[in-house]
């Protein structure tokens, strides 16, 4: 893996790879079903070109704009050189003439269609107000089609709890926060429908990992502070950040505990810096961070109803419970302070990744651009993955074992950054 402290390195786009099927095979040799999972290998040596992984995608987009023309080209040709209908289309309007005359004759029968059409054009209605969300494949608001998400830092000590706001997270990140205090972790949680959230956190400092993450979402990160070494990514234009700003709730616990994001927040911080709340130029030209559609495992599947994560300061596990994931720590199953609902995950995604630390603070970067191995977790089950960045602002992609981008269900998503040094200790069911 990389080191990100080498600045060539990281602008090297050769290291925007994924590994061979043979290398995939070779590192998954007992499948994600046992008590343990098999440890990282060498992964640099074995690659090829991730924009050759990736163009399947654009190929896939490519062919259904082929059909598209395809379709338009075959309803033009059904009308003839004189500008009329073919004789069978003439037949069918007949037809349905007829039909429409026979039915003048029932009420009843024209009663139930007219309320047929009612439901229909309300359902098209519907429709065309909403379209699917780049960070969960479901249905929402056209009005939020331009908006980008926010990526909040959220504190997870045991005093931070409970928690606001995170079962509306529509992605949530976990990952070591620091070496120190016994490995906490911190998470990120995205929202796309950020303006109906009345309070998250609560909101505490972020780490270079976290930039280069929410700079794949083109997200506005929200966070109070962090370490200086934050700032070699703070000055670019792809970081855009707000920090310190946000509302102080008295809870009676410390102040660090007391910082939430609340109604309005983002607005007023954004327009303090100058930012934008709606996407910029510098979002990926592909939008399909995810892509979503019906899971189909093959025979490399195995069970996963229950799996626990090496995470010693929380002991953060996820369990399957009809057609989700719900999300424990510290013991209990996770709810949120905010409506009671359990934080539960459609999809979960794993991602063996080493990393460095950055001084005796315990302070430490992810390196979580090049390329990994890993699991996607869904509907009770899981198949080993590899994994790929190219830099930065890049969407990290998941693959399998023949090299085909994943499909993942629409729903809710958690991903697990684990180190590369416990990885071995991650235990499924």
């Amino acid at each position: 893996m990389r080191n990100h402290n080498n600045k060539s390195q990281r602008s090297n786009p050769a290291v925007a790879a994924i590994a061979s099927v043979a290398l995939a095979a070779a590192i998954f040799t007992t499948g994600c079903g046992g008590d343990t999972v098999p440890a990282q290998t060498g992964t640099e040596s074995t690659s090829v070109n991730a924009t050759a992984a990736v163009s399947n995608v654009s190929e896939t987009a490519a062919d259904a704009n082929e059909i598209t023309t395809e379709e338009s080209a075959a309803t033009s040709s059904a009308v003839t050189a004189s500008g009329s209908l073919p004789a069978d289309t003439k037949k069918e309007d007949t037809a349905a003439a007829a039909e429409t005359a026979a039915s003048a004759d029932n009420p009843a029968e024209t009663a139930a269609k007219a309320e047929t059409a009612k439901t229909q054009t309300a359902a098209s209605s519907k429709k065309a107000k909403t379209y699917l969300s780049e960070l969960t494949g479901e249905a929402i608001s056209k009005s939020l089609i331009k908006q980008r998400p926010i990526a909040v830092m959220i504190d997870n000590d045991q005093t931070a709890l409970p928690h606001y706001g995170l079962s509306e997270a529509d992605v949530v990140y976990e990952m070591m926060n620091s070496t120190a205090n016994n490995r906490i972790t911190r998470l990120m949680a995205l929202y796309k429908n950020w303006t109906s959230i009345k309070r998250i956190g609560s909101v505490r400092s972020t780490r270079p990992t976290n930039v280069m993450l929410a700079s794949e979402w083109n997200a506005l990160l929200c966070h109070d502070g962090g370490p200086y070494y934050n700032n070699q990514y703070f000055k670019y234009g792809w970081a855009e950040h707000i920090s310190g700003i946000f509302g102080r709730i008295n809870n009676g616990k410390a102040h660090e505990f007391t910082e939430y994001v609340l109604t309005g927040d983002v607005a007023k911080g954004a327009r303090a810096k100058g930012y934008s709340t709606n996407y910029d130029k510098y979002r990926n030209t592909d939008k399909t961070h995810f892509n979503f559609g019906k899971v189909s495992f093959g025979k490399d599947a195995a069970p996963a109803t229950k799996i626990s994560l090496p995470f010693p300061h929380n002991q953060s596990k996820l369990i399957y419970n009809s057609g989700k994931y719900d999300y424990y720590e510290y013991g209990s199953l996770h709810k949120d302070a905010e409506d009671g609902k359990k934080t539960s995950f459609t999809n979960v995604i794993l991602q063996d990744t080493e990393f460095s630390q950055l001084d005796k603070n315990g302070y430490l970067i992810y390196n979580c651009i090049g390329l990994g191995v890993g699991y996607y977790v869904n509907g009770g089950k899981c198949i080993p993955v590899t994994w790929a960045k190219a830099k930065e602002t890049d969407i990290t992609r998941y693959y399998d074992l023949s090299g085909k981008e994943i499909t993942i269900a629409p729903g809710k998503t958690y991903i697990a950054l684990v180190p590369s040094d416990v990885w071995s200790n991650l235990k499924f069911n």
